[in-house]
């Protein structure tokens, strides 16, 4: 079957399907038409380890991305990318838009690159838009071979556009945690805008396969790359960093129009990928297929899932394990305080940094209950009662990071020679670089 690979910048769960009052209404057919997932979360929740954890299937330390592709950071092996699995198996690989694994898109193994202007801060919307429309042109060409085509939109990464006449700035809600306040509720009208920008591009897609004739042909994937760029979101490990949309849908699909709360991964896209095609998971992965969800085969498919941060602008490594009912997080920086706060410099962060943000302390190791404090506010590592709840996450991840190789375990990890990172200090001044 062919496959369209739909995917977003910063957009975490914020979309009409998860229940927040934002005019997403294709996103929200689209939900109706597949698979919603509510419990699917990143390898990373930073762009470029994020987009190669799903897109090799392996966690970012072990493919090689503990870093951002434009700083320098790189895929250890470019073979083990979905898209020259794919190319061996046959199928026409074209990207549109943004991709976020390499420096440059020709790297990966695309045989066709549809775009040709360049994204700037200025023409976000437009760039999408104009993408969308290539997109929908590739699909309604007649091909002779299956096809993957990945559509990647920068909304919403920020800047984000300028707010949109028809969203009201006084009945908008920041996301939670965030204070409501007059500058951030127009934050977050910004940010409904852009996702209004996504939710078109997806609509053009998604019509030109109808059009075309063969949605029934294809496997269709909406997703992003991690939680949005607000405070406590991206670059954290709680769930409003790591949580993300996923939608899927596929022929055949016996999920259709329904929910799963099944605990997923992105690492388990490929071999679910691999088992839809019916062909051999190649031997690197490192995710679980989602194939038996969809066959009502089994509910879930895994007891935990794993994320990490090693470096966005600058580093920060922290680790984490999470199951259905806990959170197990561990900060190797010997620092108390936060790097990066989560919001990419916004007018959100702004105001956190003003009222003292980067003042708020962060514990070294940090155990929650899901189910009684889902907002990850209370620290049970040394609580008594949670004792054994405490070691078993900490075993869990402990042998995570030594069945998997995690360079973190001998020390620092290195930056790659000529890569770009940011002293901790431009962060947080009282951070010594």
């Amino acid at each position: 079957m062919n496959i369209v690979y739909l995917h977003t910048h910063d957009s975490g769960r914020y979309i009409e399907p998860y229940g927040y009052g934002i005019p997403t209404p294709n996103l929200k057919e689209f939900a109706g038409q597949g698979t919603l997932f509510r419990n699917a979360f990143c390898a990373g929740p930073t762009c470029s380890p994020s987009r190669a954890g799903l897109l090799t299937g392996m966690a970012p330390h072990s493919c090689g991305m503990t870093g951002l592709s434009h700083r320098g950071f790189a895929l250890a092996d470019y073979n083990r990318h979905l898209v020259r699995f794919l190319n061996g198996l046959g199928y026409e690989t074209a990207l549109c838009g943004v991709q976020h694994e390499a420096a440059d898109d020709r790297t990966i193994g695309y045989q066709k690159i549809l775009h040709e202007e360049q994204y700037t801060e200025e023409n976000f919307r437009e760039c999408d838009l104009a993408n969308a429309a290539k997109a929908a042109d590739y699909i309604s060409r007649k091909k002779d071979t299956p096809f993957l085509l990945s559509y990647g939109m920068v909304n919403t990464h920020r800047p984000y556009p300028a707010v949109d006449a028809e969203v009201k700035t006084d009945q908008v809600m920041p996301p939670f945690p965030v204070p409501d306040t007059r500058e951030n509720r127009e934050d977050m009208a910004a940010y409904i805008s852009a996702i209004k920008v996504v939710d078109q591009c997806v609509g053009t897609v998604l019509d030109s396969l109808e059009k075309a004739g063969i949605r029934d042909e294809t496997l269709v994937i909406f997703t992003t790359d991690h939680g949005i760029a607000f405070p406590r979101m991206k670059c954290n490990l709680y769930d409003t960093g790591i949580g993300v949309s996923l939608i899927i849908d596929f022929p055949g699909n016996r999920r259709k129009g329904r929910a799963s709360d099944a605990l997923v991964s992105h690492l388990d896209l490929f071999p679910t990928i691999c088992d839809l095609l019916n062909v051999a998971r190649p031997e690197w992965l490192q995710g679980e297929s989602m194939a038996p969800l969809f066959d009502g085969e089994q509910e879930e498919i895994r007891e935990t899932l794993f994320s990490e941060v090693s470096y966005h602008s600058a580093y920060e490594p922290m680790r984490c394990v999470r199951s259905k009912r806990y959170k197990y997080i561990r900060v190797f920086s010997g620092y108390d305080k936060h790097v990066h706060l989560g919001g990419d410099g916004g007018t959100a962060d702004q105001f956190l940094i003003k009222h003292g943000g980067h003042d708020l302390v962060r514990e070294e190791e940090m155990l929650f209950d899901l189910y009684l404090d889902p907002v990850e506010r209370v620290n049970l590592a040394g609580d008594a009662a949670y004792k054994a709840v405490y070691e078993e996450m900490k075993t869990n991840l402990d042998n995570w990071m030594l069945e998997t190789n995690d360079p973190l375990l001998e020390g620092d990890i290195p930056a790659p020679e000529g890569s770009t990172v940011d002293a901790a200090a431009k962060h947080n001044p009282e951070i010594v670089s």
